[in-house]
């Protein structure tokens, strides 16, 4: 059974930073790629980033670009998202998937995680 279980998520100041946390377990995340999506509140799940370790390629969405880094630490089997400079329009449920390839739309993860909630208060 595949489980990505997200951590890390919490109520920061505007320009605060996170770290959120991904545990893998079921599949080894070095033969997958990884992807950050996230909810804000009455919106649709929107893109973040995603890495495919395989063609070494990272996509941003523009409105986190420079802001936000993923990691990834295959011996654990964990995906991390560092969220730098942080504004409250970045407060949102935050979900970690993984799939055969890039994922940028919702249908593209093979897996979900169940989420963590961010809050960023101005």
């Amino acid at each position: 059974q595949v489980q990505l279980v997200e951590s890390g998520g919490g109520m920061v100041q505007a320009g605060g930073s996170l770290t959120l946390s991904c545990a893998v377990s079921g599949i080894t995340i070095s033969s997958y790629a990884v992807a950050w999506f996230r909810q804000p509140p009455g919106k649709e799940r929107e893109f973040v980033v995603t890495n495919d370790r395989s063609t070494d390629t990272t996509l941003y969405a523009h409105f986190v670009k420079g802001r936000f880094t993923v990691s990834r630490d295959n011996t654990k089997n964990m995906v991390s998202l560092q969220m730098n400079s942080l504004k409250p329009e970045d407060t949102a449920v935050y979900y970690c998937t993984a799939g055969r390839k890039l994922m940028i739309g919702l249908s593209d993860p093979d897996y979900w995680g169940q989420g963590t909630q961010v809050t960023v208060s101005s």
